[in-house]
């Protein structure tokens, strides 16, 4: 595996979101003296916190999986996720509900979600389940160590045994037709490949391997941290802290400052802080500004989302913490979104209620809701989000008032909407908080390096880089960047 050569006893680390925050614990496990530098007031990143009239709205990621990842980072120095966070089980991990008016109880243990699946759909598919949580579990193992948890410095490196192994579990064949082999009712089939449009892809067109993510949310366990999602980046931040990793918030970098083929300082708000190695987290766009270029490859990013933070005074009966609202569409509505940059004709809607597991995030008496809505980036549709932001905001609101959710709209007292243009102005690419799609050309080795050439001590972390996207991805980004400093 490449390093980064010479000496690297100082790290500034760019960036104080989870994948700088699992990357500054393992640097300083590791010995070395470490300076996180964050624009914001506060740790999160990606995972913020909006504080809306007594309401605490998590702004990105709204449930944890892999939970073992955040205890590996805290482990790094000493602690513990015990020690740091209360996670709460989430049963079930989601609700799904759909056209026809069916709705089905989406559960990670395996003997209650088989008896579900036979309830809802019979005795045929639960054998399916069973036979597809067999599968969904072979491919995790088979990809984590050697695809996943893994740093790349050549196509080459894929080639093992376990390359054999996943090609022999069809992960290069497609995820929507690896999926049918298992299950027959078009609607299961929904519930364990749609994740595959949050990493930017058509589950028609996906690769099977992608099927990882469907395990993460249905066999390997979903979890919601009391505090909500952003206690997670703060108990990262106070372990790193508490390890003697410094902390400047509030400090944007201006430039990096070169000597030869190295950075040897970053220079944020008024301070010039000397640096042996840098790790950059930021979304490709602005790592390469700061590096002084332009980005060179072409990448196709993922699609964006529509998010409406919504405080209520009343919740809905049926609701979980996760509703997945589907519309009667399915095939049409990737085709919308990905190929002609067009918005959903008929919505399917993730409805997240976090106040279902945690009260004390809204006002007593009140409850919080998250709608996201799946919509083109900026790149493949040209929207202007200024003008048509609030309507398509009060079409999504008739849309849940037609599916149960009656009087929503007038229910809502305060609210918040990011629409692409939004995500763009905190820096994301396209107008997309999901990075760069996971293509066959944009995974694994085939995706951004977090080793660079030139400087040569710099090295990236993120969601554009090695893995990908989403929080067990980002966490063990950071984890990969810091081997490339510490070998």
């Amino acid at each position: 595996m490449r390093r980064v050569p010479g000496r690297t006893e100082h790290v500034v680390v760019v960036g104080a979101g989870l994948a700088g925050l699992a990357c500054a614990l393992h640097l300083a496990g590791a010995g070395r003296s470490v300076t996180v530098v964050e624009r914001e007031p506060l740790p999160g990143g990606r995972a913020g916190l909006l504080e809306l009239d007594g309401y605490r709205v998590d702004t990105g990621p709204t449930v944890l999986t892999m939970p073992d990842l955040v205890d590996e980072a805290l482990a790094a120095v000493g602690s513990s996720l015990a020690e740091r966070l209360e996670l709460i089980p989430l049963h079930p991990a989601y609700r799904a509900r759909f056209a026809d008016g069916s709705a089905l109880d989406v559960h990670t243990d395996g003997a209650a979600m088989e008896q579900e699946v036979r309830r809802f759909a019979g005795p045929a598919e639960a054998a399916g389940y069973r036979r597809l949580r067999h599968w969904l579990t072979e491919v995790h193992r088979a990809e984590m160590g050697r695809f996943i948890d893994a740093n790349f410095d050549s196509p080459l490196d894929l080639v093992g045994p376990e390359l054999g192994r996943l090609a022999a579990l069809g992960g290069f064949g497609r995820l929507g037709p690896a999926i049918g082999s298992f299950l027959r009712d078009e609607r299961l089939r929904r519930v364990f490949s749609f994740q595959a449009l949050y990493a930017g892809l058509d589950p028609r067109r996906a690769l099977a391997l992608y099927a990882v993510i469907s395990y993460m949310d249905t066999v390997g366990g979903v979890w919601f941290p009391r505090g909500g999602m952003h206690a997670l980046p703060t108990a990262l931040a106070d372990a790193a802290a508490a390890a003697g990793v410094r902390f400047r918030y509030g400090a944007e970098v201006r430039r990096l400052e070169r000597r030869g083929d190295r950075v040897v300082a970053v220079h944020a708000g008024q301070e010039r802080i000397p640096a042996d190695a840098v790790v950059l987290t930021p979304d490709l766009p602005v790592v390469h500004r700061l590096l002084g270029g332009r980005q060179r490859r072409r990448l196709r990013w993922s699609p964006s989302a529509v998010v409406v933070h919504a405080g209520t005074t009343r919740s809905w009966p049926g609701t979980e913490h996760h509703t997945i609202s589907f519309g009667a569409a399915w095939e049409r509505t990737f085709t919308e979104i990905i190929r002609d940059g067009r918005l959903m004709s008929d919505p399917s809607l993730l409805v997240t209620r976090p106040t279902a597991s945690d009260p004390g995030l809204a006002p007593a008496g009140r409850e919080l809701h998250y709608v996201l809505a799946p919509c083109p980036n900026l790149r493949t549709a040209g929207f202007d989000w200024e003008r048509i932001g609030s309507a398509y905001r009060d079409e999504l609101f008739a849309v849940l008032e037609a599916r149960g959710f009656d009087g929503f709209a007038e229910s809502v007292e305060v609210q918040r909407v990011v629409t692409p243009a939004g995500w763009a102005a905190q820096g994301h690419a396209a107008g997309t908080p999901f990075s760069a799609a996971h293509t066959f050309a944009q995974t694994g080795p085939f995706r951004p390096r977090n080793l660079l050439r030139d400087p040569e001590n710099v090295v990236l972390a993120g969601s554009g880089t090695t893995p990908g996207v989403g929080v067990p991805p980002v966490l063990i980004s950071g984890k990969l960047a810091a081997r490339r400093i510490t070998g």
